[in-house]
């Protein structure tokens, strides 16, 4: 086990690598471990339109790199490793990785989410191109265009909503006869003339030309077990989100879908020392410029924290 660290950070989205550029340009010389999936949800995303500070598009990976590479220079190191456990019982909190183990006074989770998929023939095929799983990141692409959204609760009324003013005709496919979203979102959605809705059917494949990258439409199947085909441009996959917490459950304050509950206004959690940041504490935005906010909040809380402690 090596010296105690002053900051850790467990994960290297837009909120992670945030928080490390904070944390080293206060001299704190953090150490990130970077996950399974370094650079988090933006390394599936192509075209990224809504990050400021770029007048043109920008691919996902590219800006992921980018933000890594200016928390390197500015003193972060980074481990290629993934987190197998953690103990938060003691001041100095551990950090077991597959390949070493860690203590630190302070600790920024930025695990991130996933978007939950269908796992459908042509999904992952088509993911960034004509699939999607974030109607706000790509909507835009799709504007006067038909696409279809597969859900029933909040996530898909919120979705179909926010693409009924860009998109040309929406259709919502439910594998229910009637939605579980919010009574309130239910109404706006009919008061829609654009958005019309597929009861008792399920998508079972994705199709279109993966040479030239677009799709061209879906297969989908009523509960009498009948299939057809519906022609659209885009397709939205918004069955909800799952943070990527499991291995800080009965560790940390968390709700009951699995977010990690913080503090008003803060990146606080219930453990001293302990910060969360970005998708894991984020069920509203999940939108990488909120992410990186939360992770300029949890460097300098954490600093705060730190001199507090006197350990700085």
């Amino acid at each position: 086990m090596s010296e105690k660290e002053k900051v850790l950070i467990i994960g290297s989205g837009p909120a992670g690598y945030t928080a490390a550029i904070y944390a080293a340009r206060a001299g704190l010389s953090p150490l990130l471990i970077s996950g399974l999936e370094p650079g988090g949800q933006l390394t599936i995303t192509t075209d990224v339109e809504n990050f400021p500070g770029f007048e043109n598009p920008i691919q996902g990976p590219w800006l992921m790199e980018q933000m890594k590479k200016q928390s390197m220079a500015y003193g972060t190191r980074i481990i290629n490793d993934y987190v197998k456990d953690v103990d938060f019982t003691n001041k100095g909190h551990k950090i077991i990785t597959e390949k070493d183990q860690f203590q630190s006074h302070s600790i920024i989770i930025a695990t991130g989410a996933k978007a939950k998929w269908l796992n459908i023939d042509g999904e992952e095929m088509f993911r960034g191109f004509g699939v999607s799983a974030c109607a706000t990141c790509d909507g835009f692409f799709y504007k006067n265009k038909i696409v279809a959204v597969v859900g029933g609760g909040n996530t898909a009324a919120e979705e179909a909503l926010f693409l009924s003013n860009l998109c040309k005709e929406v259709i919502i496919i439910h594998r229910r006869d009637k939605l579980r979203a919010e009574k309130i979102l239910q109404k706006r959605l009919i008061e829609k003339k654009n958005i019309s809705f597929i009861w008792n059917t399920t998508v079972e494949k994705v199709l279109g030309n993966f040479e030239k990258k677009y799709i061209t439409s879906i297969l989908i199947k009523d509960n009498q077990g009948k299939e057809k085909k519906i022609n659209i441009d885009g397709f939205f996959v918004a069955i909800g989100h799952s943070p990527t917490t499991n291995l800080f459950k009965s560790k940390l304050k968390m709700d009951n879908e699995g977010y990690i509950l913080t503090e008003a206004d803060s990146t606080k959690t219930n453990v001293e020392g302990v910060f969360a940041a970005g998708d894991v504490t984020d069920k509203i935005y999940r939108q990488a410029v909120t992410a990186a906010g939360m992770g300029c909040m949890s460097a300098l809380e954490a600093e705060s924290f730190l001199t507090e402690k006197k350990i700085i």
